[in-house]
């Protein structure tokens, strides 16, 4: 009987003991997880390559300045009268890019979601002509975010485990670095190989996200210096930096994920990881201010792309101290980050100014999807509806602006629909570069529309793909299909900007028709390079934090 009662209780002290660590579950992958990050140097001094002394007699081609934002929202600056917390954080030197060139009304991301997106930007091509058609993602993080869910959710995310198969050799171990096999092909043609062909210093500064195997990094995709980080995220400042401001959305796994798994660090040309200098926007304008210095007599393409706005929130005491009229913690995070982005801008613009170059630059300005839904912020894509990851406005119709003085005119606004796929072209014809004509390339020079010197629309159609969610804009009318929900979406762009009104069921002909036009770029797309890992409901009208609701309007997002 001794033996039975020893029983039980090791029986009652292992249930026990397995309740309490489910229960602390996410406490304990995060100390594992910490225990995994790579090692990462203290900081230390970037020495960029120095150009001539002199620049050349004579005119020289424009440089080229391309600016990404992560993850903003359409109404995240005060371009339009709109804004962070209704206008209360200004973004005086984005706004100036728009007010001083041309404003896109209908610019649209290359994707939803950040990876596919640059993907789009950097080749001129849709991503599903070379297979890259999801946001790579380590496994660990897959597995969370489609399975985590609120208990009264009624729609619930899936992770595919049988899938894992069908994942690249090295792919799904768990080392941090096992993500970088989710690369673009080493065959595709990046915008940096294109300047290069003419002569142009090629810089790239911050998020990559696009694989790090070798062939896949930036320093080996035509950039000649690289200061910045390979995966989606990276933190700002340590979470316990004295000078930092931190927000966490206790609702999302993607922010459960990110805060033990993300590393403080940047790499040099592929050098061993190090800290940045400060807070993670600051530090990158520090040293691309020095770079266009070392730049100014020759002609550079740069590639800004900071990871701000991108999760996880985190601000400056500084900044967050210069918004006491925002209440809200989160909001009032949000904003401090936006500022600190909007500073930054300015700074890089004013140093063209000061090396006597900014009346040769064409300095082009979108963020790389909508603002994310998972923050909880429910007017950051005002006013349109959805989120990133969907491909309702919200997610894909994003701020897009160019400037060149005395090419482009101030004050010019464009309606036609254009694409991050236009900006490959756009950046050749202005470097004189010719466009590759051994593959499709889907985007357009912009400059002739701009400029009036060609007539009609830049693009009849355009297209986007995740997995089974697909949509078609063809002229004025967009159609969304979820194939997993058997179910589409149809709205007249033109009468219609921010999709209130579906009409399907109105128009079963048009339907009918683009549909048809999704079925013929579905032929022309290849087998994704690796498949999607969960699919997970993304609602359209509320942001997460709030209960899901019997009747509201969501997608099947596939990565």
């Amino acid at each position: 009987m001794k033996l039975w009662t020893w029983v039980v209780a090791f029986l009652l002290a292992v249930v026990a003991a397995l309740g309490l660590a489910y229960v602390n579950r996410t406490t304990i992958l995060a100390v594992v997880a910490h225990a995994r990050l790579p090692h990462v140097e203290p900081n230390h001094a970037v020495t960029w390559n120095e150009g001539p002394p002199n620049a050349p007699p004579g005119r020289r081609p424009p440089n080229v300045l391309f600016i990404l934002a992560d993850d903003m929202g359409f109404n995240d600056i005060t371009f339009n009268g709109g804004g962070v917390a209704r206008g209360a954080v200004p973004t005086p030197n984005i706004d100036s890019i728009g007010h001083d060139g041309v404003d896109f009304l209908n610019g649209y991301c290359g994707n939803a979601t950040c990876a596919p997106s640059r993907a789009a930007i950097m080749t001129g091509r849709y991503p599903t002509r070379f297979g890259f058609e999801f946001t790579p993602a380590p496994v660990a993080f897959e597995k969370m975010v489609g399975t985590e869910h609120e208990d009264e959710d009624f729609v619930l995310p899936k992770f595919y485990k049988d899938r894992l198969a069908q994942m690249p050799r090295g792919s799904t171990s768990a080392s941090p670095s096992a993500v970088n096999m989710l690369a673009v092909p080493g065959s595709e043609i990046t915008i940096a190989e294109m300047m290069k062909t003419q002569g142009y210093h090629t810089l790239h500064f911050g998020k990559w996200h696009l694989g790090g195997v070798k062939g896949s990094r930036p320093e080996d995709q035509g950039f000649d210096e690289s200061l910045g980080f390979i995966p989606g995220a990276s933190m700002y400042l340590p979470e316990h930096d004295p000078g930092v401001v931190n927000s966490k959305q206790p609702w999302d796994p993607i922010d459960k994920f990110l805060w033990p798994n993300l590393p403080y660090a940047v790499q040099f040309n592929g050098s061993p990881m190090f800290q940045p200098k400060g807070y993670m926007t600051d530090y990158l304008t520090d040293e691309a201010v020095k770079a266009i210095r070392a730049n100014r007599n020759r002609p550079f393409f740069m590639y800004f792309a900071p990871n701000a706005i991108h999760t996880p929130l985190q601000a400056t005491k500084a900044d967050y101290d210069a918004l006491p009229q925002i209440k809200d913690h989160r909001l009032r995070v949000y904003g401090a980050m936006v500022r600190s982005l909007d500073r930054n801008v300015g700074r890089i613009l004013a140093e063209l100014k000061a090396d006597g170059l900014d009346q040769n630059t064409l300095v082009i300005f979108t963020s790389d999807n909508g603002g994310a839904g998972y923050i909880g912020l429910p007017e950051i894509n005002k006013p349109y509806r959805g989120w990133k990851s969907t491909f309702f406005e919200g997610g894909i119709h994003a701020p897009f602006f160019m400037r060149w003085p005395g090419v482009i005119a101030a004050n010019s606004r464009y309606s036609y629909p254009v694409g991050h796929i236009d900006i490959f072209s756009t950046a050749a014809a202005a470097a004189g570069a010719q466009i590759p004509k051994d593959r499709v390339i889907d985007g357009v020079d912009l400059m002739p529309f701009i400029q009036g010197k060609a007539k009609g629309r830049p693009h009849q159609t355009l297209f986007w793909r995740s997995g089974q969610y697909k949509v078609v804009l063809d002229g004025d009318w967009k159609l969304q299909s979820s194939e997993a929900q058997h179910k589409v979406w149809l709205y007249d762009m033109a009468n219609d900007p921010t999709e209130q009104h579906e009409l399907s069921q109105a128009q079963p002909a048009r339907t009918k028709t683009m549909l048809a036009l999704i079925a013929a770029q579905d032929a022309q797309s290849v087998r994704p390079i690796w498949p999607s890992l969960l699919q997970g409901p993304v609602f359209i009208d509320h942001p997460s934090g709030q209960p899901q609701r019997k009747g509201d309007e969501y997608i099947l997002w596939d990565n």
